[in-house]
């Protein structure tokens, strides 16, 4: 098997983090929130390198907006160099091969500043860290618990895996509130704070020391610790802020 088709094969299982980009749009359909959000998946890695992007009118369907409004949003992206559209029976829209969600996240915090930073750490932190005292409090300790196995067998060797496995980790602990709420809002959070992330993970000691946060906090709400699970996820949430403002200055 050809080793495109064995990626595009492999690529084809959607992971959590996904489900935030196929949420309805609603009444504010207009084709400039569609782009939008598709560019940030694109430029967040959640929707990867020559991977396909559903078929217009699924896309239409799903997010909520006429098949018009999809197909403009699609011409933009073209015209960007994010998704390339191929003919034939084969064919559709895809990720281009170019669209490298690193070189986009340098640029991001590069243009940031670090109020800016620091204030979506603000954000994160504060419907992030009720949400895991939430879960603490009603989540089944067994679900927690596999989250804690899930954690410990993310591989390093792949990091965009990783990171895709990390937060889909993250999004799946605030899940455990049973808030769908909380849930969709951790959606949107981490598809907005992942790209940052991917740079962090480049470094293999942040890239530990946020894992082990992560972990503590899941170990936290498997024993119902709210406080200790809170805790965590403000570790986390501190380091993460204070390496990009390092690494902003070092752009």
């Amino acid at each position: 098997m050809p080793a495109s088709t064995a990626t595009a094969k492999k690529s084809a299982a959607p992971h959590r983090m996904q489900g935030a980009l196929f949420l309805p749009i609603g009444d504010e359909g207009r084709a400039e929130l569609v782009e939008r959000r598709l560019s940030e998946a694109i430029t967040g890695g959640h929707l990867r390198a020559g991977e396909r992007l559903p078929a217009e009118q699924d896309l239409a369907r799903t997010l909520g907006v006429a098949p018009v409004t999809v197909r403009e949003a699609l011409g933009v992206l073209r015209e960007r160099g994010l998704i390339v559209t191929r003919r034939g029976r084969n064919g559709g829209s895809f990720v281009a091969e170019g669209a490298d969600p690193l070189i986009f996240a340098r640029q991001a915090v590069q243009s940031s500043s670090r109020l800016a930073l620091r204030d979506l750490g603000a954000h994160y932190a504060a419907i992030t860290v009720g949400a895991v005292r939430l879960a603490a409090r009603r989540a089944d300790p067994a679900e927690a618990t596999a989250l804690v196995t899930r954690i410990d067998r993310a591989e390093e060797s792949d990091l965009g895996a990783w990171r895709r496995t990390l937060d889909d980790v993250q999004v799946e602990l605030v899940a455990l509130s049973q808030s769908a709420r909380l849930t969709r809002e951790q959606m949107k959070l981490q598809s907005e704070l992942s790209p940052y992330l991917r740079l962090i993970d480049g470094d293999p000691q942040s890239r530990l020391v946020l894992r082990s946060h992560l972990r503590d906090a899941a170990v936290a709400v498997s024993e119902g610790d709210a406080t200790a699970a809170g805790t965590a996820i403000e570790e986390f949430v501190t380091r993460a802020v204070h390496d990009l403002v390092v690494m902003q200055s070092e752009i």
